[in-house]
């Protein structure tokens, strides 16, 4: 299938922009309007934490996807139709997953982002887990536990895309992962 001939309901394209993609002047005006500047000179209600790390999904099951891509803002079109593909078979959605790209994110401590994002199930496609400085080291296609998290390191997506044997290896830790 092509994603020239995919078709998203109005709900699904919904899900995927609810967030403003397009910031006009009069929309800051009406934002500081309706957010006073609390003493230390910062928005009261704006995480700051929150407004560094980009994501795309809603993250309602507090799955986070980690990627590590420095030529796109997450991934490419082909990557992003594998990652749908595969959530669906595991009953998911990109609603329930919140996808980061390491390559944008400067502060890259687990504790900060995971628990920012809530996350008990980490999926780490092409992104060692030495680059969230954590303190174990795990091979591909190992689910692994630490601290209370999930963990599952895989190769980057584009090198998963055309590989039988990686898919499946994928597949049977996605089964192990969500109890299919």
């Amino acid at each position: 299938m092509k994603l020239s001939t995919l078709k998203l309901s109005s709900a699904v394209i919904g899900g995927l922009y609810n967030k403003t993609l397009v910031t006009t002047s009069e929309d800051i005006l009406i934002k500081q309007k309706t957010n006073p500047v609390n003493q230390a000179g910062e928005n009261s209600d704006i995480d700051p934490v929150k407004e560094k790390i980009k994501f795309l999904g809603e993250n309602r099951m507090h799955i986070l996807v980690a990627v590590n891509n420095n030529n796109v803002s997450f991934l490419p079109e082909n990557e992003l139709l594998l990652l749908t593909n595969m959530l669906n078979a595991c009953k998911l959605t990109l609603a329930d997953v919140a996808i980061i790209n390491l390559a944008t994110i400067n502060d890259r401590s687990y504790k900060t982002i995971f628990e920012h994002f809530n996350s008990n199930i980490i999926l780490l496609f092409g992104t060692d887990p030495s680059l969230f400085h954590l303190p174990v080291s795990f091979p591909h296609f190992q689910v692994q536990s630490f601290n209370n998290y999930t963990f599952l390191f895989t190769p980057a997506l584009g090198e998963i895309q055309n590989d039988k044997i990686l898919k499946s290896k994928l597949w049977v830790c996605l089964q192990r992962i969500f109890n299919l």
